[in-house]
């Protein structure tokens, strides 16, 4: 980082110090206008920051526009920010006599050869690490942004009380939060929990519950489309298509280690504690599963690798505050594969996932977007959480290492993001507010096929265990169809969108020709729809346009004499006369083509 760089937002330490600072000045202010709210915490965030209090009201865009305005008045004041430290019984009593416990709390939780520090501004001082800016002058007072509140749980545990959460924002200059807020009325506008439901691709309904979408006709048209692709895909790439139970009893998830790791995250069928009765669980994952069917009878070193595929509905008991739309949901389907292979073939292997899986991003539109985590255990924290010993973590993350190495993959390390069972090559997406998920994973697992009794007789005529890799190619299709509704506006490229062209005959005498060429197009295999109403050809255009309709047909009487077609692009906004081969020309190859 450049000198002249490194007070500026450029530099990510000095953008977290002038928002964190920012917070504080929010906290004053809460505290100037409303002394009897309590203070919590108030972090700096990827695109902003926030503060959390204990307030005896509900927060409204009111009380926001007020502080906002209080908050001008303390970057003019340009208070300076002086640090001092207490020691623990001191910092204690300091924040009683204030009337603030949960930084008493916070201070009691805090190792007993630890720092306490505090910075004051003004008449305001909170507990704090720090580091800070040295004037609230530094900070522009019209480039503050209070975004929203919320609730939000004290220390994320659902069994404490529920405190608000003010979002907001901050920059250097005022054109740059101008800017920012432009971009995030964008994203609402691309949002797919409101675009995707505008455009009927899915609804939900209170009385199924959360977590548990309805695929309308094109949401469900849409995720057929793409689940043919990537099992034909597959198929050409050397995988076994499969099929298994939606549900198994507890003894397979006590062999794979799900019911020690991951109990909480499954849905139970029966009481977990009753020894004496059969137990079921949905699966949350396909390993275990698709396992058997290498066990179905005793293989060879020539049977591998084994490459399994299989379209699977999973179930996962997630936190009700995780649900959002499409991206995260308690059932969902995932282009879900393992791979059972030799030691030798494992760095080949790993190759062809990670090919299959920039392919199949490539094709969607969404691969300049990704970025790549290696997610490892915790070395320091094992607890219950990982199998195996130390040394076999160290053996598969060092494997993996020289793996990614060789390919020249550009990646980050997640430190506990591992699973249970192995690292994994997690190819993350954001989608338009900026939060992250994981899109596809790519795991090398050396525990689970031991545990199974997995076994192959190699050359030399010895048994031997098999490595595994977990894998998707595209990861999980609602997830998928969420970012593409996202990174299209909803205007989907044609060859994945569920309607690709419609008929618009401008009269009734039109209608038998509008037929007659719908019928021609659909011989073909495209996805045709007709807006034969008795309404003027304006609003039938706008509407189609505003569905997101990539063709649009408009036939009229000269279309008819002359045989031809009249062809509205939804890009361009532009119609264009041709023949009909001609346009069957075109689209089929701009479907072959997957065009974007």
């Amino acid at each position: 980082m450049s000198e002249e760089n490194k007070y500026t937002f450029e530099n990510p330490e000095y953008r977290d110090t002038y928002r964190h600072t920012v917070s504080h000045i929010l906290a004053q202010a809460v505290k100037r206008l409303y002394p009897e709210v309590k203070l919590a915490i108030g972090p700096a965030i990827e695109n902003g920051f926030y503060y959390d209090f204990d307030a005896p009201f509900s927060f409204t865009q009111e009380h926001l526009d007020a502080l906002e305005a209080e908050m001008k008045k303390i970057c003019k004041e340009k208070l300076k920010l002086e640090r001092f430290e207490l020691p623990r019984a001191e910092a204690i009593q300091f924040m009683e006599e204030r009337d603030e416990p949960y930084k008493v709390e916070l201070i009691n939780d805090l190792p007993e050869d630890a720092t306490i520090s505090f910075y004051k501004q003004g008449d305001f001082t909170d507990l704090c690490a720090g580091p800070h800016l040295d004037s609230t002058g530094r900070v522009k007072g019209n480039a503050i942004k209070l975004l929203s509140a919320t609730g939000a749980y004290w220390r994320g545990d659902s069994n404490r009380k529920m405190l608000q959460r003010i979002y907001g924002t901050a920059f250097p200059k005022k054109d740059e939060l101008d800017a920012y807020l432009a971009a995030v009325e964008e994203a609402k506008k691309r949002d797919h929990n409101k675009l995707g439901r505008e455009l009927e691709y899915f609804t939900t309904v209170d009385y199924i519950g959360q977590g548990l979408p309805i695929m309308l006709p094109k949401g469900a048209r849409t995720i057929q489309i793409l689940q043919r692709w990537i099992e034909d895909e597959e198929q050409k790439r050397g995988y076994l298509l499969t099929k298994t139970p939606l549900m198994a009893k507890r003894d397979l998830y006590r062999i794979s280690g799900h019911w020690d790791h991951y109990l909480d995250g499954m849905f139970i069928l029966g009481d977990p504690h009753d020894e004496e009765k059969e137990c079921f669980a949905l699966r949350p994952m396909t390993c275990p599963f698709q396992y058997q069917v290498f066990l179905n009878r005793a293989r060879s070193y020539r049977d591998l690798p084994m490459r399994l595929g299989e379209t699977s509905t999973l179930f996962r008991n997630e936190d009700s505050g995780e649900m959002h739309g499409l991206i995260r949901v308690r059932q969902f389907t995932i282009s879900e594969g393992h791979l059972i292979l030799r030691p030798d073939q494992l760095e080949e292997e790993f190759k062809g996932c990670l090919d299959l899986a920039k392919y199949c991003l490539d094709t969607l539109g969404l691969l300049e977007k990704c970025t790549f985590r290696f997610s490892q255990w915790d070395p320091a924290n094992p607890g219950n959480k990982y199998e195996g010993t130390a040394e076999q973590w160290e053996l598969a993350q060092n494997t993996m290492a020289h793996i990614l190495d060789d390919l020249g993959v550009n990646y980050v390390v997640g430190i506990d993001e591992a699973a249970f069972y192995g690292p994994k090559l997690d190819i993350q997406y954001k989608n338009v507010h900026g939060k992250e998920d994981t899109l596809i994973t790519i795991q090398i697992d050396m525990l689970l096929a031991q545990k199974f009794g997995m076994e192959y007789t190699d050359a030399d005529g010895q048994k031997k265990t098999p490595y595994i890799i977990h894998r998707t190619s595209m990861g999980c299709y609602e997830r998928t169809l969420a970012y593409l509704i996202e990174e299209y506006a909803g205007a989907l490229p044609t060859w994945m969108a569920p309607e690709q062209v419609r008929m618009m005959p401008m009269t009734d005498r039109n209608v038998d020709y509008a037929y007659a060429i719908k019928e021609q197009l659909e011989k073909h295999g495209f996805r045709v729809e007709m807006d034969a109403r008795n309404e003027k050809i304006g609003k039938k255009i706008r509407e189609a346009q505003l569905e997101k309709v990539p063709y649009m047909l408009v036939l009229g009487d000269k279309d008819e004499e002359k045989g031809i077609i009249s062809v509205r692009d939804r890009k361009t906004g532009e119609t264009t006369q041709m023949e009909l081969s001609e346009f069957i020309e075109k689209l089929t190859y701009e479907v072959k083509e997957k065009l974007k």
